[in-house]
Protein backbone atom coordinates (compact mmCIF):
# COMPACT_ATOMS: atom_id res chain seq x y z
CA UNK A 1 0.00 0.00 0.00
CA UNK A 2 1.20 3.32 -0.76
CA UNK A 3 1.90 5.71 2.53
CA UNK A 4 -0.74 8.23 3.06
CA UNK A 5 -3.87 6.65 1.27
CA UNK A 6 -7.24 5.04 2.96
CA UNK A 7 -8.54 2.61 1.10
CA UNK A 8 -11.56 3.76 2.68
CA UNK A 9 -12.12 7.57 1.75
CA UNK A 10 -14.63 9.13 -0.24
CA UNK A 11 -13.81 10.94 -3.89
CA UNK A 12 -14.75 14.15 -3.77
CA UNK A 13 -15.28 16.13 -7.50
CA UNK A 14 -13.67 19.26 -8.36
CA UNK A 15 -15.07 22.99 -8.17
CA UNK A 16 -16.01 23.63 -11.51
CA UNK A 17 -17.45 20.25 -12.26
CA UNK A 18 -21.09 20.62 -13.69
CA UNK A 19 -24.53 19.11 -12.19
CA UNK A 20 -26.90 17.49 -14.69
CA UNK A 21 -30.47 18.94 -13.56
CA UNK A 22 -33.05 15.95 -13.13
CA UNK A 23 -35.46 15.88 -15.32
CA UNK A 24 -38.18 16.24 -13.23
CA UNK A 25 -37.12 19.14 -11.90
CA UNK A 26 -36.64 20.38 -16.02
CA UNK A 27 -40.57 19.70 -16.29
CA UNK A 28 -41.73 21.70 -13.43
CA UNK A 29 -39.71 24.90 -14.59
CA UNK A 30 -41.12 24.42 -17.99
CA UNK A 31 -44.79 24.08 -16.73
CA UNK A 32 -44.17 27.55 -14.70
CA UNK A 33 -43.12 29.22 -17.32
CA UNK A 34 -46.00 28.61 -19.70
CA UNK A 35 -48.28 29.53 -16.70
CA UNK A 36 -46.82 32.56 -16.50
CA UNK A 37 -46.71 33.59 -19.91
CA UNK A 38 -50.03 32.32 -20.61
CA UNK A 39 -51.21 34.79 -17.31
CA UNK A 40 -49.53 37.69 -18.72
CA UNK A 41 -51.10 37.13 -22.32
CA UNK A 42 -54.75 36.99 -20.34
CA UNK A 43 -53.70 40.25 -18.36
CA UNK A 44 -52.82 42.22 -21.59
CA UNK A 45 -55.87 41.09 -23.02
CA UNK A 46 -57.98 42.50 -20.32
CA UNK A 47 -56.22 45.83 -19.75
CA UNK A 48 -56.50 46.66 -23.35
CA UNK A 49 -60.21 45.73 -23.72
CA UNK A 50 -60.70 47.92 -20.53
CA UNK A 51 -58.84 50.66 -21.80
CA UNK A 52 -61.44 50.03 -25.37
CA UNK A 53 -64.61 49.84 -22.86
CA UNK A 54 -63.69 53.06 -21.05
CA UNK A 55 -62.73 55.06 -24.22
CA UNK A 56 -65.72 54.24 -25.63
CA UNK A 57 -67.92 55.14 -22.74
CA UNK A 58 -66.52 58.02 -22.17
CA UNK A 59 -66.44 59.01 -26.23
CA UNK A 60 -70.37 58.45 -26.56
CA UNK A 61 -71.78 61.16 -25.03
CA UNK A 62 -69.66 63.62 -26.38
CA UNK A 63 -70.54 62.33 -29.71
CA UNK A 64 -74.32 61.92 -28.92
CA UNK A 65 -73.43 65.87 -27.29
CA UNK A 66 -72.41 66.63 -30.87
CA UNK A 67 -75.30 65.07 -32.75
CA UNK A 68 -78.02 67.05 -30.51
CA UNK A 69 -76.10 70.20 -30.95
CA UNK A 70 -75.24 70.46 -34.47
CA UNK A 71 -78.44 71.75 -35.90
CA UNK A 72 -78.14 74.63 -33.70
CA UNK A 73 -75.29 75.44 -35.84
CA UNK A 74 -77.18 74.60 -39.07
CA UNK A 75 -78.93 77.18 -41.17
CA UNK A 76 -82.18 74.80 -40.87
CA UNK A 77 -82.67 76.14 -37.15
CA UNK A 78 -82.86 79.63 -37.83
CA UNK A 79 -85.10 79.67 -41.02
CA UNK A 80 -87.23 76.71 -39.86
CA UNK A 81 -90.61 78.21 -38.46
CA UNK A 82 -91.70 76.93 -34.50
CA UNK A 83 -93.05 73.65 -34.22
CA UNK A 84 -95.64 74.87 -31.74
CA UNK A 85 -97.16 78.45 -31.07
CA UNK A 86 -97.67 77.67 -27.34
CA UNK A 87 -94.67 78.81 -25.54
CA UNK A 88 -93.72 79.99 -21.98
CA UNK A 89 -91.90 83.65 -23.49
CA UNK A 90 -92.89 86.61 -21.37
CA UNK A 91 -93.95 89.85 -23.68
CA UNK A 92 -90.66 91.22 -23.52
CA UNK A 93 -88.79 87.99 -24.20
CA UNK A 94 -91.41 87.74 -27.32
CA UNK A 95 -90.62 91.38 -28.35
CA UNK A 96 -86.86 91.09 -28.13
CA UNK A 97 -86.57 87.75 -30.03
CA UNK A 98 -89.20 88.94 -32.79
CA UNK A 99 -86.82 91.86 -33.30
CA UNK A 100 -84.06 90.41 -34.82
CA UNK A 101 -84.33 91.74 -38.46
CA UNK A 102 -81.94 90.02 -41.83
CA UNK A 103 -79.59 93.05 -42.91
CA UNK A 104 -78.92 91.34 -46.03
CA UNK A 105 -81.71 91.56 -48.38
CA UNK A 106 -80.96 88.49 -50.70
CA UNK A 107 -81.85 85.02 -49.02
CA UNK A 108 -79.17 82.15 -49.21
CA UNK A 109 -81.76 79.73 -49.35
CA UNK A 110 -85.13 79.37 -51.63
CA UNK A 111 -87.89 80.99 -49.82
CA UNK A 112 -91.19 81.34 -50.65
CA UNK A 113 -93.01 84.69 -48.96
CA UNK A 114 -95.87 83.66 -47.25
CA UNK A 115 -99.15 85.96 -46.20
CA UNK A 116 -99.74 85.97 -41.97
CA UNK A 117 -102.88 86.52 -41.62
CA UNK A 118 -103.71 86.84 -37.90
CA UNK A 119 -107.25 86.52 -36.33
CA UNK A 120 -108.14 88.92 -33.45
CA UNK A 121 -110.89 87.36 -31.36
CA UNK A 122 -113.08 86.97 -28.12
CA UNK A 123 -113.25 83.60 -28.90
CA UNK A 124 -114.91 81.85 -31.54
CA UNK A 125 -114.36 82.26 -35.27
CA UNK A 126 -117.70 81.63 -36.34
CA UNK A 127 -117.34 82.32 -40.32
CA UNK A 128 -114.46 79.91 -39.84
CA UNK A 129 -116.13 77.52 -43.06
CA UNK A 130 -115.90 80.51 -45.17
CA UNK A 131 -112.13 80.78 -44.66
CA UNK A 132 -111.32 77.33 -44.84
CA UNK A 133 -112.65 77.16 -48.50
CA UNK A 134 -110.75 80.68 -49.21
CA UNK A 135 -107.52 78.89 -47.90
CA UNK A 136 -108.05 75.33 -49.21
CA UNK A 137 -105.35 74.49 -51.93
CA UNK A 138 -103.48 77.20 -51.06
CA UNK A 139 -100.85 75.31 -48.06
CA UNK A 140 -97.32 77.08 -48.14
CA UNK A 141 -98.41 80.57 -48.69
CA UNK A 142 -99.92 81.16 -45.41
CA UNK A 143 -99.95 81.14 -41.86
CA UNK A 144 -102.74 81.67 -38.92
CA UNK A 145 -102.35 82.95 -35.86
CA UNK A 146 -105.21 83.13 -33.63
CA UNK A 147 -105.34 86.11 -30.28
CA UNK A 148 -108.15 85.31 -28.42
CA UNK A 149 -109.57 85.40 -24.36
CA UNK A 150 -106.87 83.25 -22.47
CA UNK A 151 -109.76 81.67 -20.99
CA UNK A 152 -111.20 80.50 -24.70
CA UNK A 153 -110.55 76.74 -25.12
CA UNK A 154 -110.43 76.37 -29.51
CA UNK A 155 -112.23 73.03 -30.33
CA UNK A 156 -111.02 73.11 -34.27
CA UNK A 157 -110.70 69.54 -35.88
CA UNK A 158 -107.11 68.32 -36.71
CA UNK A 159 -107.96 68.48 -40.36
CA UNK A 160 -108.92 72.59 -39.68
CA UNK A 161 -106.55 75.28 -40.71
CA UNK A 162 -107.21 76.53 -37.62
CA UNK A 163 -105.96 73.67 -35.54
CA UNK A 164 -103.37 74.37 -32.72
CA UNK A 165 -102.85 78.52 -34.29
CA UNK A 166 -103.55 80.12 -30.66
CA UNK A 167 -100.70 82.05 -29.26
CA UNK A 168 -100.07 82.86 -25.79
CA UNK A 169 -102.29 85.66 -24.98
CA UNK A 170 -104.08 88.22 -22.60
CA UNK A 171 -106.94 89.60 -22.13
CA UNK A 172 -107.33 92.59 -25.10
CA UNK A 173 -109.80 95.41 -23.96
CA UNK A 174 -111.31 97.62 -26.90
CA UNK A 175 -109.97 101.37 -26.98
CA UNK A 176 -107.25 100.38 -24.63
CA UNK A 177 -103.32 99.69 -24.86
CA UNK A 178 -103.97 96.33 -24.33
CA UNK A 179 -105.51 96.11 -27.55
CA UNK A 180 -102.41 97.22 -29.32
CA UNK A 181 -100.69 94.68 -27.14
CA UNK A 182 -102.18 92.34 -28.51
CA UNK A 183 -101.57 93.09 -32.21
CA UNK A 184 -98.27 93.92 -31.53
CA UNK A 185 -98.14 89.87 -29.87
CA UNK A 186 -99.76 88.42 -32.89
CA UNK A 187 -97.17 90.44 -35.03
CA UNK A 188 -94.53 89.29 -32.94
CA UNK A 189 -95.58 85.29 -33.18
CA UNK A 190 -95.61 85.79 -36.69
CA UNK A 191 -92.71 87.11 -36.85
CA UNK A 192 -90.88 84.21 -36.02
CA UNK A 193 -91.60 82.44 -39.31
CA UNK A 194 -88.80 83.84 -41.80
CA UNK A 195 -91.15 82.98 -44.40
CA UNK A 196 -94.01 85.55 -43.52
CA UNK A 197 -93.91 88.37 -45.34
CA UNK A 198 -96.46 90.03 -45.10
CA UNK A 199 -99.01 90.35 -42.19
CA UNK A 200 -102.68 90.80 -42.31
CA UNK A 201 -104.95 91.83 -39.28
CA UNK A 202 -108.77 90.51 -39.30
CA UNK A 203 -111.40 89.44 -36.47
CA UNK A 204 -113.52 87.54 -36.04
CA UNK A 205 -116.22 89.00 -38.44
CA UNK A 206 -114.19 89.86 -41.18
CA UNK A 207 -115.04 88.00 -44.84
CA UNK A 208 -112.34 87.76 -47.97
CA UNK A 209 -114.18 89.62 -50.97
CA UNK A 210 -111.92 87.98 -53.44
CA UNK A 211 -110.41 83.92 -53.96
CA UNK A 212 -106.83 83.89 -52.19
CA UNK A 213 -104.52 83.94 -55.86
CA UNK A 214 -106.11 87.35 -56.37
CA UNK A 215 -105.59 88.33 -52.51
CA UNK A 216 -101.83 87.13 -52.62
CA UNK A 217 -101.07 89.04 -55.74
CA UNK A 218 -102.40 92.23 -54.68
CA UNK A 219 -100.66 91.99 -51.78
CA UNK A 220 -97.39 90.57 -52.39
CA UNK A 221 -97.36 93.31 -55.71
CA UNK A 222 -97.88 96.31 -53.90
CA UNK A 223 -94.85 98.80 -53.33
CA UNK A 224 -96.58 100.06 -50.34
CA UNK A 225 -98.52 98.52 -46.85
CA UNK A 226 -101.50 99.68 -46.08
CA UNK A 227 -102.84 101.75 -43.12
CA UNK A 228 -104.91 104.06 -43.34
CA UNK A 229 -103.53 107.54 -41.70
CA UNK A 230 -104.55 110.73 -41.53
CA UNK A 231 -104.89 113.80 -39.76
CA UNK A 232 -108.21 114.41 -38.54
CA UNK A 233 -108.54 118.08 -36.49
CA UNK A 234 -112.04 117.44 -35.04
CA UNK A 235 -112.85 116.28 -31.39
CA UNK A 236 -111.73 112.77 -32.28
CA UNK A 237 -108.36 113.10 -33.95
CA UNK A 238 -106.30 116.02 -32.84
CA UNK A 239 -108.57 116.70 -29.56
CA UNK A 240 -107.51 113.24 -28.01
CA UNK A 241 -103.60 114.52 -28.43
CA UNK A 242 -102.04 115.17 -25.03
CA UNK A 243 -99.51 117.45 -25.54
CA UNK A 244 -97.17 115.28 -22.44
CA UNK A 245 -96.68 112.85 -25.74
CA UNK A 246 -94.34 115.58 -27.27
CA UNK A 247 -91.39 116.25 -28.01
CA UNK A 248 -91.55 112.24 -29.83
CA UNK A 249 -95.59 113.21 -30.97
CA UNK A 250 -96.16 116.36 -31.36
CA UNK A 251 -99.41 117.63 -33.19
CA UNK A 252 -98.54 117.46 -36.28
CA UNK A 253 -97.62 114.33 -36.34
CA UNK A 254 -100.67 113.01 -34.99
CA UNK A 255 -103.18 110.27 -36.58
CA UNK A 256 -106.30 108.09 -36.73
CA UNK A 257 -107.14 105.48 -38.66
CA UNK A 258 -108.35 102.00 -38.77
CA UNK A 259 -106.74 99.41 -36.17
CA UNK A 260 -106.92 96.80 -39.54
CA UNK A 261 -104.13 96.34 -41.24
CA UNK A 262 -101.94 94.88 -44.17
CA UNK A 263 -97.87 95.14 -43.47
CA UNK A 264 -94.94 94.15 -45.14
CA UNK A 265 -92.55 92.39 -42.97
CA UNK A 266 -90.02 95.74 -42.51
CA UNK A 267 -92.83 97.53 -40.94
CA UNK A 268 -94.10 94.77 -38.72
CA UNK A 269 -90.37 94.49 -37.60
CA UNK A 270 -90.71 98.34 -36.76
CA UNK A 271 -93.53 98.08 -34.63
CA UNK A 272 -92.29 95.48 -32.48
CA UNK A 273 -88.97 97.24 -32.06
CA UNK A 274 -90.36 100.37 -30.99
CA UNK A 275 -89.43 101.63 -27.55
CA UNK A 276 -89.35 105.37 -28.25
CA UNK A 277 -93.45 106.07 -28.91
CA UNK A 278 -94.62 103.03 -27.46
CA UNK A 279 -94.35 104.34 -24.00
CA UNK A 280 -95.80 107.35 -24.73
CA UNK A 281 -98.69 106.25 -25.88
CA UNK A 282 -99.04 103.89 -22.65
CA UNK A 283 -98.17 106.56 -20.68
CA UNK A 284 -100.56 109.38 -21.84
CA UNK A 285 -103.24 108.11 -24.44
CA UNK A 286 -106.06 107.73 -21.43
CA UNK A 287 -108.78 105.46 -22.02
CA UNK A 288 -110.74 107.97 -23.72
CA UNK A 289 -107.96 108.23 -26.23
CA UNK A 290 -108.94 104.95 -28.03
CA UNK A 291 -105.52 104.27 -28.65
CA UNK A 292 -106.01 101.42 -31.46
CA UNK A 293 -106.95 104.08 -33.71
CA UNK A 294 -103.75 106.35 -32.97
CA UNK A 295 -100.75 104.71 -31.84
CA UNK A 296 -100.05 102.31 -35.64
CA UNK A 297 -100.69 105.00 -37.90
CA UNK A 298 -98.98 107.86 -35.40
CA UNK A 299 -95.69 105.86 -35.40
CA UNK A 300 -95.56 104.61 -38.63
CA UNK A 301 -96.16 107.94 -40.17
CA UNK A 302 -93.13 109.51 -38.43
CA UNK A 303 -91.21 106.40 -38.78
CA UNK A 304 -91.85 105.53 -42.72
CA UNK A 305 -94.39 107.92 -44.35
CA UNK A 306 -93.23 107.18 -48.03
CA UNK A 307 -94.23 103.05 -47.35
CA UNK A 308 -98.14 103.03 -46.23
CA UNK A 309 -100.57 103.68 -48.87
CA UNK A 310 -102.04 105.99 -46.52
CA UNK A 311 -105.61 103.41 -46.23
CA UNK A 312 -106.60 99.88 -45.25
CA UNK A 313 -107.80 96.82 -47.26
CA UNK A 314 -110.44 96.21 -44.74
CA UNK A 315 -113.88 97.75 -45.70
CA UNK A 316 -116.64 98.77 -42.97
CA UNK A 317 -119.64 100.85 -43.43
CA UNK A 318 -119.74 103.96 -41.11
CA UNK A 319 -122.70 105.29 -42.68
CA UNK A 320 -125.27 104.16 -39.97
CA UNK A 321 -123.28 106.93 -37.19
CA UNK A 322 -122.26 105.64 -33.86
CA UNK A 323 -118.84 104.65 -32.31
CA UNK A 324 -119.04 100.94 -33.95
CA UNK A 325 -119.60 100.56 -37.68
CA UNK A 326 -122.62 98.79 -39.04
CA UNK A 327 -123.14 94.99 -38.66
CA UNK A 328 -124.39 92.78 -41.86
CA UNK A 329 -126.86 89.43 -40.82
CA UNK A 330 -128.08 86.80 -42.97
CA UNK A 331 -131.05 89.23 -44.54
CA UNK A 332 -128.09 91.72 -45.89
CA UNK A 333 -126.17 89.23 -47.46
CA UNK A 334 -127.54 89.03 -50.83
CA UNK A 335 -126.03 89.84 -54.77
CA UNK A 336 -126.68 93.67 -54.74
CA UNK A 337 -124.63 93.42 -51.20
CA UNK A 338 -122.06 91.47 -53.04
CA UNK A 339 -121.71 93.23 -55.91
CA UNK A 340 -121.92 96.74 -54.57
CA UNK A 341 -118.41 95.60 -52.31
CA UNK A 342 -117.19 94.50 -55.62
CA UNK A 343 -117.93 97.96 -56.92
CA UNK A 344 -115.95 100.39 -54.90
CA UNK A 345 -113.59 101.40 -57.00
CA UNK A 346 -111.89 105.36 -55.50
CA UNK A 347 -108.65 104.43 -54.07
CA UNK A 348 -105.15 104.09 -55.76
CA UNK A 349 -102.84 101.11 -55.95
CA UNK A 350 -99.15 101.69 -56.77
CA UNK A 351 -99.75 105.01 -57.86
CA UNK A 352 -102.71 104.33 -60.28
CA UNK A 353 -106.67 104.29 -59.98
CA UNK A 354 -107.27 100.66 -59.32
CA UNK A 355 -110.48 98.67 -60.16
CA UNK A 356 -109.89 96.66 -56.82
CA UNK A 357 -110.06 98.99 -53.69
CA UNK A 358 -110.66 96.24 -50.73
CA UNK A 359 -109.19 92.62 -49.86
CA UNK A 360 -111.85 91.91 -46.97
CA UNK A 361 -114.84 93.55 -45.02
CA UNK A 362 -116.51 93.54 -41.48
CA UNK A 363 -119.11 93.34 -39.94
CA UNK A 364 -120.69 90.09 -40.37
CA UNK A 365 -122.87 88.19 -37.98
CA UNK A 366 -122.74 84.62 -36.87
CA UNK A 367 -126.07 84.33 -38.94
CA UNK A 368 -124.77 85.74 -42.21
CA UNK A 369 -122.76 82.58 -42.79
CA UNK A 370 -125.30 80.70 -44.98
CA UNK A 371 -126.17 83.62 -47.28
CA UNK A 372 -122.03 84.01 -47.50
CA UNK A 373 -121.61 80.07 -48.35
CA UNK A 374 -124.21 80.36 -51.02
CA UNK A 375 -122.83 83.19 -52.64
CA UNK A 376 -119.32 82.81 -52.23
CA UNK A 377 -118.46 81.04 -55.48
CA UNK A 378 -119.77 83.49 -57.77
CA UNK A 379 -119.15 86.60 -56.00
CA UNK A 380 -116.30 85.76 -53.60
CA UNK A 381 -114.26 83.23 -56.15
CA UNK A 382 -114.01 80.63 -53.51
Amino acid sequence: MEEGKDPTAITVSKPNQSRVLPPRLIQLLFLFLVLCFSISLVLVYMIRKTEVTTTLASSIPILQTCVEEQPKTDLDHWIKPPSTLLHTMSDEELLWRASFVPQLKNYPFTRVPKIAFMFLTKGPLPLAPLWERFFKGHEGLYSIYIHSLPSYEAKFSHKSVFYKRQIPSQVAQWGRMSMCDAERRLLANALLDISNEYFVLVSESCIPLYNFTLTYHYISNSTYSFMGAFDDPSPVGRGRYNRNMSPEVNISQWRKGSQWFELHRNLASLIVSDTTYYPKFEAFCRPACYVDEHYFPTMLTIQAPGMIANRSLTWVDWSRGGPHPATFGKSDVTEEFMKKLHGIQNCVYNGEPASICHLFARKFSPGSLESLMLLAPKYLGY
